[in-house]
């Protein structure tokens, strides 16, 4: 089979500092069984911002970081993202590192399956997805959408859906006084190893991020890497910030804290790997 075009190079030479930090290749998850192995990544700006505004494309990576995300996406059996990163940036969802599947490999060899987060089953992928097109060309899976048990879909999307190999799958999903949905962090990643998933790799967006970093989350998250890019996006961005915790004398303390940090220069970007302080 032939490269296609826009298959991406990243050389051994590259790959060896996230090592690391990545999943085993022969290992389940000792520390978290029936868990998968959870990697929380994303690009930010200096002023920790993912996007300009909130349903704004914005793009952060160097073209070296960009290369390693989708190295990344080879080394996981699912890439996690929300609804609102579906809905706003119509992603593909796939590794194009060249020689995986679909790009000079065989089959879907180490192409990542999508999960997309969407406890009200408002994303409409029937026009124009991109990831139902790289499905067609065999370049990719179709997604698994958790989808909250209180909703159903239509009969229209399940079929598409599931004609292209990916399902819904319901979940009881919990909703704040003020009408926010709270997932089940532990209960979605279990889910997502009965699917036979093994590892998992989040790549946002704000929300997803924010409530990961929460210390009843963090214990779920094996590995964090941040590509960081040398821009300020400014104020009234999408930005990573957790809720402030106090302790219990009322005082404000961090919110989250990474420990066992790499610093990894890489192009015009710099990778920072660690794992969350729990």
């Amino acid at each position: 089979m032939s490269k296609p075009r826009d298959a991406l190079s990243f050389p051994d030479s590259d790959r060896a500092f996230l090592e690391l930090h990545l999943p085993p290749q022969h290992e389940h998850n000792q520390l978290k069984p029936n868990l998968p192995f959870t990697t929380l990544t994303f690009a930010t700006s200096l002023d920790s911002s993912l996007a300009l505004a909130p349903g704004t494309r914005t793009t952060l990576s160097g073209p070296q970081s960009k290369a390693m995300t989708h190295y990344l996406r080879s080394r996981h059996d699912a890439i996690l993202i929300g609804v609102g990163t579906a809905v706003a940036d119509n992603p593909g969802l796939n590794c194009r590192i060249e020689g995986v599947g679909g790009y000079g490999g065989d089959g879907l060899t180490n192409q990542p399956r999508p999960i997309v987060v969407d406890p009200r089953a408002r994303w409409d992928f029937s026009k124009d997805s991109k990831i139902l097109e790289l499905v067609r060309e065999g370049k990719g899976w179709a997604p698994f959408i958790i989808i909250s048990s209180q909703y159903t879909p239509s009969d229209a999307k399940r079929e598409l859906l599931e004609r292209h190999g990916g399902k819904f799958i319901p979940l009881t999903v919990d909703t704040t006084e003020e009408g926010e949905h709270k997932l089940d962090w532990t209960s979605l990643l279990r889910c997502l190893w009965e699917e036979g998933l093994k590892s998992v790799m989040i790549e946002g967006g704000g929300t997803i991020i924010n409530s990961l970093l929460e210390p009843a989350n963090g214990v779920l998250v094996d590995s964090v890497i941040v590509t960081i890019a040398p821009t300020w996006l400014g104020q009234g961005g999408v930005v990573i910030s957790p809720k402030r915790r106090v302790d219990g004398g009322g005082n404000a303390v961090p919110a989250a804290r990474l420990r066992d940090v790499r610093w990894y220069p890489f192009g015009e970007d710099v990778v920072l790997c660690g794992k969350v302080l729990v």
